[in-house]
């Protein structure tokens, strides 16, 4: 049997070889399978969107679909009045292929139309699959899929884009609530008004969630109906392109949230039903509906649906140039379980057999397209369950990510600001869940997503401050309560993107501490656009205390910046205290402390050090960052030798160190 490196880098694994070589060589075969030995590329495999859906020619316009159980299919739309006719009718080719060739004037730019599908005992209107652009009619609510041709289309300006992202900074963000207005944003005011923000705060990549059109909006993009279609209610192709070029010319990458983890129900607007069988896309019987998410589960055994999906990944690469993509819910692909009620405490979980083949086997064979059409695009896989070998290569054993999201942080974040009292806060818990990871896997580390700003949960900065900051967000204000919440916000966010091993995330307007919850506008709320948005007013106000935050955050990403390779650096434990509530660990030159007690300050705390004069780069108790400024960090710090320690070439460096402060000094000489 073949030794995997995956096994070699990690001997714990050894007992389940076979499982794993099994996993690799099943990848292998299906590889081997779609690319007819070899005799074309994964890439070439990936094209069907060069083939299916609506394409403009020299003589018109040919639009082709693929369904296997319709008896008939017509174009019915604004062109002829919604109704079925002779002229409008597709052709059957093989292999459950339909085709029409629609000559100059038949449709035009801006059309509306769907597909009227005709099928055994049963007929319905739908939106074609491989569609690029879907509108809702504002008044009627209804969606239809439209012809898109503009006599100017958006040309790219910036051809060859290389993302710098040593390490990468990312800010996820949503286009529809990144607007201050109570509405829906569009892709214009986000390149006009947010790439600014993001590119001043010194972030490298954006990660952009809700791309996918899908019918309620209030699903933060994750029923998706149309995979091919970016979503109208933020505006046109065009726009979205335009956006991508202007942050590829301000070093910024651009990250697609995409789903194919599962689809959304709708028969109408999505592919629930689209050829009248239940199984065309998604899995039949009990696998079909996702237990918890109320939605489809494709078929990954089905070389059809691997063909709709890596060519979906190959679409928004090509035709729109993204970087790379955020896969959302990789866990409920794993497992037959969708990870439900699993505990996933030892290695024996991983491989029980109750893990998806199929669905594996795609997620590797989508890693290997990605970087064969971009060998710099990026992989980020949100997975809660730990399995091992996700951001490992390929041939190594792995799935091929680069980056998993360590999702560990924000849970044990939010966990100890609502279970334990401060005195309680533990550095070496602290240091536990921030350094915990695979050596050879790459890491997202994250104080707070999306995920923990929605209705039912809160931020971090509302949950340590909560109602007070309605009324105590003033600079001339002092309240305990938001003096103590800001203070923590800072160290949480320190200790977490000074630990990364690949690179760390913050979602849209928590930089700053933006208050209150996100909730789409729905029936429950009066279809309310108050908590969709994004209130940058309250950052940009120079009496307000969330200026502090938002100086604070690029300010520390600076200082990560300012060290070449930082994720690369070896995080090296320096002193940790759980009595005292201290915590220290140098990266490089740099030496981070942390002193989480809430009421003691400390003076000349030791810890040993390499030898030197070291200078405070940064210091979330500064004055400058709403802290209470009790350090003077402008004087030289020096060590001192100790003979007992001369032959570990350490020294003792002595230091005042506020109560709930956190420093990060630079050895200089």
């Amino acid at each position: 049997m073949q030794l995997l490196h995956l096994i070699e880098n990690d001997p714990w694994l050894s007992p389940y070889g076979s499982a794993i070589n099994g996993r690799y060589r099943y990848y292998l075969a299906k590889e081997k399978e779609l690319t007819n030995n070899g005799q074309q590329t994964l890439s070439e495999f990936a094209s069907g969107y060069l083939y299916f859906g609506l394409h403009k020619t020299d003589k018109g316009w040919i639009f082709r679909e693929w369904a296997p159980n319709a008896t008939a299919i017509y174009l019915i739309g604004d062109f002829n009045n919604w109704q079925k006719s002779e002229s409008y009718r597709m052709n059957r080719l093989e292999h459950g292929n339909w085709e029409i060739v629609l000559e100059e004037g038949m449709i035009s730019h801006g059309h509306l139309f769907k597909l009227l599908m005709e099928w055994q005992g049963g007929s319905g209107e739908r939106i074609p699959a491989w569609i690029r652009r879907v509108v809702q009619d504002e008044q009627t609510k209804v969606f239809s899929a439209q012809v898109w041709n503009p006599d100017k289309p958006y040309i790219f300006k910036n051809k060859k884009f290389n993302p710098c992202v040593s390490p990468l900074l990312i800010y996820e963000c949503h286009i529809g609530m990144s607007t201050n207005e109570e509405k829906v944003g569009s892709y214009n005011e986000f390149r006009i008004h947010i790439l600014p923000r993001v590119k001043r705060d010194g972030y490298n990549a954006i990660q952009i969630m809700a791309i996918q059109e899908h019918p309620y909006y209030g699903s933060f993009g994750y029923h998706v109906s149309s995979f091919f279609a970016a979503s109208s209610r933020f505006g046109t192709p065009d726009e979205l392109k335009q956006l991508i070029d202007e942050a590829h010319a301000m070093g910024i990458a651009v990250i697609m949230d995409i789903v194919h983890s599962h689809a959304v129900k709708n028969e109408i607007e999505g592919l629930g039903r689209f050829d009248g069988s239940y199984s065309q896309y998604f899995y039949s019987g009990a696998r079909r509906e996702h237990p918890a998410w109320g939605s489809l589960c494709f078929d990954y055994g089905k070389n059809e649906v691997l063909h709709f999906l890596l060519s979906n990944c190959k679409f928004w690469l090509d035709e729109y140039r993204f970087d790379g993509f955020r896969f959302d819910g990789v866990t409920s692909m794993l497992y037959y379980s969708h990870g439900l009620e699993e505990s996933f405490s030892n290695y024996g979980d991983y491989y029980n057999g109750h893990q998806d083949g199929d669905a594996i086997a795609y997620l590797t064979l989508a890693n290997q397209l990605i970087h064969e059409v971009n060998p710099s695009a990026i992989t980020i896989a949100e997975e809660v369950s730990g399995m091992p070998g996700l951001a490992a290569e390929i041939k190594d054993g792995g799935y091929g990510f680069d980056y998993r999201m360590a999702m560990n942080i924000p849970d044990y974040w939010i966990k100890t600001i609502k279970e334990k009292k401060d005195e309680d806060w533990r550095p070496s818990a602290i240091w536990w869940e921030t350094t915990n990871r695979r050596a050879d896997e790459k890491t997202i580390s994250y104080a707070e997503s999306h995920d923990q700003a929605l209705v039912g949960d809160k931020t971090i900065i509302f949950r340590l401050i909560d109602a007070d900051m309605y009324w105590h967000m003033m600079k001339d204000d002092h309240n305990y309560r938001v003096e103590r919440g800001i203070a923590l916000h800072k160290m949480i966010r320190l200790v977490t993107a000074s630990t990364i091993n690949g690179g760390y995330l913050n979602f849209m307007g928590n930089e700053f501490g933006h208050p209150e919850w996100i909730d789409f506008p729905r029936e429950g709320n009066g279809w309310s656009h108050k908590y969709a948005r994004r209130q940058w007013d309250l950052v940009d106000n120079p009496n307000l205390k969330y200026l502090y935050l938002g100086d604070f955050d690029r300010r520390m990403l600076e200082l990560i910046k300012s060290v070449k390779d930082f994720q690369s650096t070896p995080v090296q434990k320096v002193w940790d205290n759980d009595a005292d509530q201290i915590l220290a660990y140098m990266r490089k030159e740099l030496l981070f402390v942390f002193n989480f007690s809430p009421n003691r300050s400390y003076t000349h705390y030791g810890f040993l050090v390499p030898p030197g004069e070291y200078e405070v780069r940064l210091n979330t108790d500064a004055n400058c960052f709403g802290g209470f400024g009790l350090s003077d960090d402008s004087i030289h710090h020096f060590t001192l030798p100790d003979p007992l320690y001369k032959h570990e070439k350490k020294e003792w460096l002595k230091l005042y160190i506020p109560a709930r402060s956190g420093m990060a000094l630079c050895k200089i000489k």
